[in-house]
């Protein structure tokens, strides 16, 4: 089984639209914008910096422990059904032997319920890439790094 199973996972945003991220470095927990698919206002990046302490990290290393579960949550079905084809095509073939696959078979992943994204932190916007505002806690508005160079300013 080498095929790389890919499952659609929706994460909430906000009444503004920004999306819950978590900081590896410092664990504090604010939110960037979230900016549609090719939305000319958006910054490339290849490394976003921490708003709260301004460590940088990859692309993909901001997902919050309750993103994670939920996204493994909900690839629940999809891997059942995935160990499922690959027990059947692993006896597919061998004379003699007949194999028949439990219906009730399941690796028991549970099914998440649906994250729910409220509307609180403040916004702010960094003075030197005004179209990647973030939204940092009440208390964290003396020192804001910026998401996408890591310049400090305070909001």
């Amino acid at each position: 089984m080498d095929e790389e199973i890919q499952v659609p996972v929706s994460l909430p945003l906000d009444d503004d639209g920004f999306l819950r991220r978590e900081c590896s470095a410092c664990e504090e927990e604010f939110k960037w914008f979230s900016h549609a698919e090719g939305d000319a206002d958006a910054e490339p990046a290849s490394q976003y910096f921490c708003p709260l302490c301004g460590v940088p990290a990859d692309l993909d290393s901001w997902w919050t422990p309750a993103q994670l579960e939920y996204g493994f949550g909900s690839a629940g079905g999809a891997i059942d059904q995935a160990m499922k084809d690959a027990l059947t095509d692993a006896f597919k073939g061998i004379k003699g032997l007949k194999f028949e696959h439990n219906s009730s078979f399941s690796l028991d992943i549970e099914t998440p319920d649906p994250l729910i994204e409220p509307n609180d932190m403040v916004i702010v916007e960094p003075p030197c890439h005004p179209n990647e505002p973030t939204k940092v806690p009440e208390t964290s508005t003396d020192c804001v790094f910026c998401l996408i160079c890591g310049s400090q300013f305070a909001a």
